[in-house]
């Protein structure tokens, strides 16, 4: 019987150890084509003087940030490792904040695309280099909102040596009260409820254009709300993350197996899988970014289009 044990608890181990090897390949994969692309993103003038092109690479910046220190934190966690809390509580500032600059910055796109389709005598006006650096600064400043909510509780009520101790890094270790996470998960569903009001805002008035217009301006109206569409497909991952840990809880009542099974399926589906669909949507699917990107790989491997 004991034997048995402890071969299930082997295979158990190997198995999340696999798993553990599949999201470092995903991750590694992920941050090359976002740094692929934000070095495409520096090499033409056009693309950081115009706003969609530069919010299209906060997106790959914010992604890629939370990539690499949610990744950490996924790390230490499997193995256990603990580390001082005030260490900690930098990393899970970065995690919380890019968690929010994503989406807020996507909803900002969805607006960019309206300006420009639905508005397009004032799209210089209002969409110019200076509008789209305050457009950042609100952005990080709003995104900062749950982040400051959290630790500002946490510092009001740990004492000091708290913070000297070695503690596994999770969020969990800073929510001290069952009434932090109703507030957290408030203001999470207050800012998507604001973005997804946006979105449909958007989608409806580029519809109504899209319907009225016609030859290449219509091509360009339904590509826009195409877009529009992705971001919502975005959003709406976004956001189901952020039941992903009711949903956990839940089923660690059922079953720790269980538990172990739908929180790698939660992570990958709709941790890293929004995260990857940046460079699709902004990336891949423009032409300007897509020659750019094809010129800098054959200029970076000295390769010419006759030797492809």
């Amino acid at each position: 019987m004991a034997d048995n044990s402890s071969l299930v608890g082997g295979q158990s181990l190997r198995r999340i150890n696999e798993r553990v090897i599949i999201v470092q390949i995903l991750v590694m994969i992920f941050l090359c084509i976002n740094l692929l692309l934000i070095m495409t993103f520096f090499k033409k003038e056009c693309f950081y003087k115009t706003t969609r092109y530069i919010l299209f690479a906060v997106t790959l910046l914010s992604d890629s940030f939370l990539l690499f220190m949610s990744n950490i934190i996924l790390i230490f966690n499997h193995f256990e490792f603990t580390m001082p809390v005030w260490l900690c509580i930098i990393i899970s500032v970065v995690v919380i904040l890019y968690f929010v600059v994503t989406p807020v910055t996507l909803t900002a796109m969805t607006l960019e695309r309206y300006v420009a389709i639905c508005m397009p005598l004032r799209h210089g006006e209002l969409c110019s280099q200076s509008s789209t650096v305050n457009c950042i600064l609100i952005i990080h400043a709003l995104s900062s909102v749950p982040f400051i909510i959290v630790f500002s509780i946490f510092f009001a009520s740990a004492s000091l040596s708290f913070y000297t101790q070695y503690r596994v890094c999770t969020i969990q270790i800073f929510i001290l009260y069952r009434w932090q996470d109703d507030i957290m998960a408030g203001v999470y569903q207050f800012y998507f409820m604001l973005m997804c009001i946006a979105i449909v805002f958007c989608y409806a008035k580029i519809m109504k254009v899209a319907k009225a217009a016609s030859g290449e301006q219509r091509k360009s109206t339904w590509k826009g709300l195409r877009t529009v569409i992705l971001h919502a497909f975005q959003l709406l991952l976004c956001l189901i993350q952020l039941w992903c840990p009711f949903i956990e809880t839940a089923v660690l009542q059922i079953s720790f197996k269980l538990f172990i099974d739908v929180r790698y399926i939660n992570y990958l589906t709709f941790s890293l899988a929004p995260r990857c669909l940046s460079p699709l949507i902004y990336g891949l699917r423009d032409e300007t970014f897509v020659h750019a990107l094809k010129s800098y790989i054959y200029d970076f491997f000295g390769l010419t289009k006759r030797n492809i």
